[in-house]
């Protein structure tokens, strides 16, 4: 199964030395966040050509590439909005994603590689669309999740990709939260919800009715992955009666689990590596510090270990293959370059260069990325990662501290846009896996369970202190920065912490819970009352939320603050944003306010993504003295 993915574009301690490395020259903003030359290369299913994006008209367009003659040919025409994300489907013809100046109401078109006009598959207004699966066997026919009939929950439509008819094969009754397929493309799994408990449904056939294997309450695990290649057993991520998440099998028609397949005994493990061709389990991937993986498969080791000897020193990955498994596209990054894509032939061991992500930024001149772990206030091990400008001392240097969005995720080691340009700026940079982030088992998720503004903000905290207690920080300037969830903590510490920071800025950052809360999408709608469980009850909670929603303190606010948003931000309203700006204004405080019309959740246009960190640079020149 292909499924429809997303593009990222321009954004996945030491010692001091006595022999310092040279200090790189004070590269221009836009080299750090424009458009790569070239992404998100993938191959054909016969390995013919290549399809991939590139900029047109400063829009992310889809190219693709004839590997014998090298001829190209753009086959979209976006000049709104980049391309979200896209894949092949068949040989000659490319499914692709694209919302509204980002409001993610998604639309799935389809276009033939030969040229011709791009068809929308979903013409719909207010809808969200995407790919359940591609049905990659069945040249005619895709499987489409779309909430045109109810806006809160996905129905399954079976679409015609020559006519575009919708044909509904599953209608969702109002608790169904997610879809899988098995192997033949049939609709054989769901999980629903009744606000806080998940159930996983079954069925054996798409004729039977579905019914329910196991239940278990939103704080536990039990996530299929996918199908066995025999369609009989599934393999699912499970914490249930552990900590860490590991991947088993299990059966369906019994309802029980078979055998534990991997586990690690300090991070979950969720991803399975398959083989089409050979219809095998090839491994599976995790993350620590880094990225890993354990095969179980001969074959794919030995890919790994013919790729790993072309790049020695850099992260290898599979970024696609063709059907055949013969040709293969390759990523090689690290956490000092975006890195390139390459093409690699197993029959000859050939490995060809197709395109640098960022060619003009070089890797001698960028900063490293190392790993940290500090002790938060109450004991909890807390990890992140640290990265010190190039060329000067790494003491008393000026530091932003990023919190990263979600909560529920992390931050993880690579090559940083935002981190390299502060660095390239002098100033150090510390992201934190703060409690509440995901990756580092239940107990640790949980942990940052109504903890927005108290224990997750402490660990924030508590890693800034222990910058300037290792001497790598100069405690007059600090500053916090984030985005979303992050947005929200450089709130946070600008209001509850505000002796700590020179300054804060807020990206898309939520002010007010309550109404976060009430203005979530209403797709989001059934998974309310664990947001109430994760964040606070609005009613239950009220005092709570009270206390740690910035905006009702916004009088304790006395530094420099800057606060971004997109107009039509579906997941943290543009009212998040007024209020806050209004709440300091009113209480005699200046405020940088930028607001994009044409933008979501996050600046995704090139130009807007410009004017936001020219404006952050400048901000923090003027707040840090950074370089």
């Amino acid at each position: 199964m292909r499924v429809l993915f997303f593009l990222t574009l321009i954004f996945a301690f030491m010692p001091a030395c006595s022999a310092l490395a040279a200090l790189p020259p004070l590269l221009p903003m836009e080299d750090f966040f424009r458009n790569p030359d070239n992404a998100a290369f993938s191959i054909s299913p016969d390995g013919t050509r290549l399809a991939f994006a590139r900029p047109w008209e400063h829009r992310m367009n889809v190219y693709v590439r004839e590997i014998a003659t090298g001829i190209e040919k753009r086959i979209t025409s976006a000049t709104e909005r980049d391309i979200a994300g896209f894949f092949w489907k068949g040989n000659d013809r490319i499914v692709y994603a694209q919302d509204s100046g980002g409001d993610e109401n998604f639309h799935v078109y389809i276009t033939s590689i030969t040229g011709g006009e791009a068809r929308d598959l979903t013409p719909f207004e207010k809808v969200k669309a995407g790919i359940l699966d591609d049905l990659e066997d069945d040249p005619l026919h895709m499987l489409i999740e779309m909430n045109q009939r109810n806006p809160e929950v996905f129905d399954v439509y079976r679409c015609d990709i020559n006519t575009g008819e919708l044909e509904l094969l599953a209608e969702n009754p109002g608790n169904i939260t997610g879809w899988m397929t098995d192997h033949d493309g049939k609709l054989r799994v769901a999980a629903s919800t009744d606000g806080v408990n998940t159930s996983i449904l079954y069925r054996t056939a798409e004729s039977e009715d579905f019914r329910v294997l196991i239940t278990t309450n939103f704080k536990e695990t039990f996530n299929p992955v996918m199908f066995a290649y025999d369609n009989k057993t599934i393999y699912v991520a499970s914490n249930l009666s552990r900590d860490k998440t590991a991947i088993y099998t299990f059966d369906p028609e019994k309802n029980e689990m078979l055998d534990l397949i991997f586990e690690h005994d300090e991070v979950d493990v969720g991803a399975l590596l398959h083989s089409k061709k050979r219809k095998v389990i090839t491994g599976v991937v995790y993350l620590t510090d880094r990225r890993h993986y354990k095969f179980f498969d001969a074959d794919r080791e030995e890919l790994q270990n013919s790729l790993e000897a072309f790049f020695p020193n850099y992260e290898v990955s599979v970024a696609d293959i063709d059907d055949d498994e013969r040709r293969v596209i390759v990523r090689t990054y690290s956490d000092r370059t975006r890195g390139t894509y390459y093409l690699y032939d197993r029959r000859d061991n050939s490995m060809s260069k197709l395109a640098e992500l960022s060619s003009w930024l070089k890797e001698e001149q960028m900063a490293s990325m190392r790993p940290v772990t500090y002790t938060a206030r109450d004991g909890l091990t807390i990890h992140g990662y640290l990265t010190l400008p190039v060329g000067v001392s790494s003491h008393d240097l000026p530091l932003v501290v990023i919190p990263h969005g979600g909560p529920s995720a992390r931050d993880a080691w690579g090559f940083d846009s935002e981190a390299q340009f502060l660095a390239n700026r002098g100033i150090a940079v510390l992201q934190v896996n703060y409690r509440g982030s995901t990756g580092y088992g239940k107990a640790f998720w949980q942990a940052g369970f109504k903890q927005w503004g108290r224990k997750m903000q402490d660990d924030v905290t508590d890693g800034v202190l222990w910058a300037v207690e290792q001497g790598i920080a100069d405690k007059s300037r600090l500053a916090i920065y984030g985005g979303s969830y992050g947005g929200y903590a450089a709130l946070a510490g600008a209001t509850f912490t505000p002796d700590l920071y020179a300054c804060a800025v807020s990206y898309v950052g939520p002010s007010n819970i309550f109404t976060l809360l009430e203005s979530i999408p209403p797709y989001w709608k059934p998974f309310i009352e664990m947001e109430y469980e994760e964040i606070g009850d609005p009613s239950k909670d009220k005092e709570l939320l009270e206390s740690v929603s910035p905006v009702f303190h916004a009088d304790k606010i006395k530094i420099p603050l800057f606060v971004a948003q997109g107009a039509n931000d579906p997941r943290v309203n543009k009212a998040e944003s007024d209020q806050i700006v209004e709440a300091v204004r009113k209480a005699g405080k200046d405020v940088v306010y930028m607001v994009k019309e044409n933008e979501g959740h996050g600046f995704h246009n090139e130009e807007n993504r410009f004017d936001f960190y020219r404006t952050l640079e400048e901000f923090f020149r003027k707040h840090l003295g950074s370089r």
